[in-house]
C-alpha cells in the first residue's frame, strides 16, 4: 500500500500543505509548555513590519504557526483591522498583475504559496528545535 505522501507528487500543493500541518502537529506534541517560549527572542527575520510587531518572541511565533495551520486546514480567514489594512496595501501593489494573463497570474501565486509554505515549515521546525534546546533535550 502507498503512503499518504506517495499519492502526491514532490511539488504538489497538497503535499506542501500536509508537510506544514505535520510540522505544526510535531511542534504541538513536542512543546508541552508553550509558556516557556515567552520572552525568548526570535531569531527569525520576518519581512513585514506587522509581522515584526506581532512575532517578537518564540511564543508569538508558536501562536502564529498554529493559527496559520488552522486557517489552512479549516479554510477560515479572519482579518482584524490591522491585518486588513496591510492586505489592502498589498493588494494595491499587486493591481498591475491583475491585468496579466490569468494562467501566468495563477503560476505566480502558486510559486509564492509554495515558497511561503516551505518557509513556514522550516520556521516551525526551527521553533521546535529551539524549544528542545531550552528544555535541555538533544535533538
Amino acid at each position: 500500500m502507498q503512503s499518504a505522501e506517495a499519492k502526491f507528487t514532490r511539488n504538489s500543493l497538497l503535499l506542501a500543505l500536509r508537510r506544514y500541518s505535520s510540522a505544526v502537529s510535531d511542534m504541538e506534541q513536542t512543546i508541552l509548555l508553550p509558556s516557556l517560549l515567552r520572552d525568548v527572542p526570535s531569531d527569525e527575520v520576518w519581512d513585514s513590519n506587522a509581522a515584526e510587531e506581532s512575532c517578537r518572541d518564540l511564543y508569538s511565533n508558536y501562536l502564529v504557526f498554529k493559527t496559520i495551520r488552522n486557517t489552512v486546514e479549516n479554510s477560515l480567514v479572519y482579518l482584524d483591522d490591522h491585518k486588513a489594512k496591510n492586505n489592502t496595501a498589498l493588494n494595491k501593489t499587486l493591481e498591475p498583475l491583475l491585468d496579466t494573463d490569468p494562467e501566468a497570474l495563477f503560476h505566480f501565486h502558486l510559486r509564492g504559496l509554495f515558497s511561503v509554505m516551505s518557509d513556514l515549515t522550516k520556521k516551525t521546525q526551527s521553533l521546535t528545535d529551539k524549544y528542545m534546546d531550552i528544555i535541555g533535550v538533544a535533538n
